[in-house]
């Protein structure tokens, strides 16, 4: 995966959950508005601090994530 730009994880922001740029808004939020057949422009007017390219990194991630194999450490 590419460099985050745009995600950020911070324990003391939600938890700790990935989110667009420090802010207290969730990769799960935007993926979730996007599966539930929200367009970016619906997003974008919901949150007009958000900018395209936020919704962007956040589809990528969230794809790039389940993608992502984990396996357990063998003691």
């Amino acid at each position: 995966m590419k460099t985050l730009t745009r995600i950020t994880f911070d324990p003391n922001i939600m938890g700790g959950k990935p989110c667009i740029r420090g802010m207290r808004v969730t990769v799960g939020a935007i993926v979730g508005l996007v599966a539930s057949g929200h367009s970016v422009a619906d997003i974008l007017k919901a949150y007009p601090y958000l900018e395209e390219a936020d919704i962007r990194e956040a589809l990528a991630y969230a794809a790039w994530r389940v993608e992502e194999i984990e396996l357990p450490l063998a003691l």
